[in-house]
This record gives C-alpha cells, sequence and structure tokens, in this order.
C-alpha cells in the first residue's frame, strides 16, 4: 500500500507565479468595469430577475424606462454620431418622468403611513421623520441593496448615490403603472419605512431644546406651563453626582429624568414627556407594517373630517 503521495508540479510554475503576481501589483488595481462589459451579459433577463427577486410584476418596457437614464441616451447619441449615423433610433426613453412620479409617489405613502401610526406626533416631525426616510442618501442605500447598482444604463460610472436615489424613484413609479397603487403602496411601506423598525423615533426629530418645545406644545393644548422640579439627588458635589428632576403641568406628573446635572435632568425629563405626549416611548408598541393603502386613506379621512370640525 501506497504511505505517501507525491504531486508532480513542474519546476517553472512557482516562479510563474511569482512573477505573475509581481506584474500585477506593478501595474496597480484594476479598474472597476460595469456589468454589462461581461461577455455573459443578458439585459432583459437581468430585468427580468430584478422583478421576480422583489416578487413584482413589471411590465418590461416600463422596467427598462426606470433604468434608463437621459444622460445614456445622450452617449448613445453622441456613439452613433461619431460613425456617421444623422438620425440616432435609440428605441428607449429616458426615466425623467418616472423620476418626477416616483418622487411623489413616495413622499405621499410614506407621509400617509406617519399619519397612519403616529396620529399624536405633530405635523411638523411627521415633516421631519419623512424627509429623513426619503433623503437621498437613504434612498441611494435601500436602492443599491435591491441590487439595482449593475442595471442602471447611465453614463456615469461607478454609480453615484444621487442615480441610485433618481433610480429607485422611477421603479416605484414603473410599480404603479405596472401594477397598481395597492402594490406600489406595499413596496414603499416594507423598503422605506420599514427602516423605522427598532429604532427610536426620536432620533429623526431635531429638537435643540426639549423643555422649549415642551411649553410650546403644552401652549398648543392648552395645558398649564410646564413647571421642573427636583424629586432627588445623590452624590452632590461630586464626580458621581445624579439628579432627578420631574416636570409637573397643573399639578400632574409628565414624566422624569436623570442626569449628573440639573440642566441634563431637565432636558432629560423633558424629551421623556415629549415621548409620552408624542406616543413615541422606548416601551411603546412597535409599529405595525401590515396596514394597507385603504388602511391610511380610511385613517386620513377620518383625520380630516375631525381637523374640519375644530
Amino acid at each position: 500500500m501506497e504511505l505517501h503521495r507525491s504531486q508532480s508540479v513542474h519546476r517553472w510554475v512557482a516562479p510563474t507565479l511569482r512573477e505573475f503576481r509581481r506584474r500585477r501589483e506593478k501595474m496597480g488595481p484594476e479598474a472597476e468595469l460595469p456589468r454589462s462589459s461581461h461577455s455573459d451579459w443578458n439585459y432583459s433577463a437581468e430585468l427580468f430577475a430584478f422583478g421576480k427577486r422583489l416578487h413584482e410584476s413589471f411590465d418590461a418596457k416600463v422596467l427598462q424606462q426606470a433604468f434608463t437614464h437621459q444622460s445614456f441616451i445622450e452617449q448613445e447619441t453622441r456613439k452613433q454620431a461619431a460613425v456617421g449615423i444623422e438620425q440616432p433610433v435609440l428605441g428607449v426613453t429616458d426615466n425623467r418622468d418616472l423620476i418626477a412620479q416616483g418622487d411623489r409617489l413616495i413622499s405621499d405613502y410614506v407621509e400617509a403611513f406617519l399619519l397612519m401610526t403616529l396620529p399624536r406626533l405633530p405635523r411638523h416631525f411627521v415633516t421631519s421623520i419623512r424627509e429623513a426616510l426619503t433623503s437621498e442618501t437613504q434612498l441611494a442605500h435601500v436602492s443599491s441593496h435591491l441590487g439595482t447598482k449593475d442595471i442602471i444604463m447611465a453614463a456615469e460610472f461607478p454609480i453615484g448615490e444621487a442615480l441610485l436615489a433618481s433610480t429607485l424613484k422611477a421603479i416605484v413609479a414603473a410599480l404603479q403603472r405596472s401594477s397598481g397603487d395597492e402594490r406600489c403602496f406595499l413596496f414603499v411601506r416594507d423598503f422605506l419605512c420599514g427602516q423605522l423598525n427598532q429604532r427610536d423615533l426620536y432620533e429623526y426629530l431635531d429638537i435643540q431644546d426639549p423643555l422649549q418645545t415642551l411649553r410650546e406644545y403644552c401652549k398648543e393644548r392648552s395645558l398649564g406651563d410646564p413647571e421642573p422640579r427636583l424629586i432627588g439627588n445623590v452624590g452632590k458635589n461630586t464626580l458621581l453626582a445624579a439628579y432627578h428632576v420631574g416636570i409637573y403641568s397643573n399639578r400632574k406628573l409628565l414624566g422624569t429624568g436623570y442626569g449628573e446635572s440639573q440642566t441634563i435632568a431637565v432636558d432629560e425629563a423633558a424629551r421623556d414627556c415629549l415621548r409620552q405626549m408624542f406616543g413615541t416611548e422606548l416601551h411603546a408598541k412597535p409599529v405595525d407594517f401590515t396596514l394597507t393603502l385603504a388602511d391610511c386613506a380610511r385613517h386620513l379621512g377620518k383625520r380630516g373630517k375631525v381637523e374640519t370640525r375644530q
């Protein structure tokens, strides 16, 4: 029985591989190439697979238009003009109309979802959360994770955040044209509003002075002026000092907070009051991600009637 095996390798293999590596390192890193430059590229198959990955039914022509940017058409027109074609015919349309429509749809659907899930939150804070969820950076993040980067047809490469975000807007509009409003709303709910999952909603609210904001909110609701009171403290005049502050209105405790100084404790207590009044407590019920477009429409209809009566 053969106990030892030896694999014959020619003596020139190792030096050759080392030389290949040395030359490759000397040339520097390879330039990033678009996926469409590969020999096995099939654009129709990529578009079909994109819809199937998302479990959505897209019209093929509308989806192709959603991925086609104006810069790509201008680039192809210049290429054909350079070879003598006076009137180039590309057979595709850019996605500017889809981008504009998708921007409106995303804004409307996200705001409707927030008004439904956060009914006690003031309107300007709802707008702040909507702007955070629909910012260019956030849309580009979602778009890149959906796999749009390799399918986008644009003159720019590598693909930047602006193109990724605008492409996602065009995809939303393409879905609305292909499958209707309900599927479009569910898409926006799952991929954009879903970013709220397990997040402290207070992070999206730009509140510089919590106590002043609380006073303004109480004034709008005809409540008594909030009054901070010291409930207790330990370790005063030491490095481990801690203060417990409560905020009262009409002799009713609204919220409490702790801090290493009275100023910090007052701010934390004011934040606690705002969380309770806005319905964004840390222990609040999770956001309901099963809402449909019909649910939001009914809620907005009832809310409109109440505001009209007031």
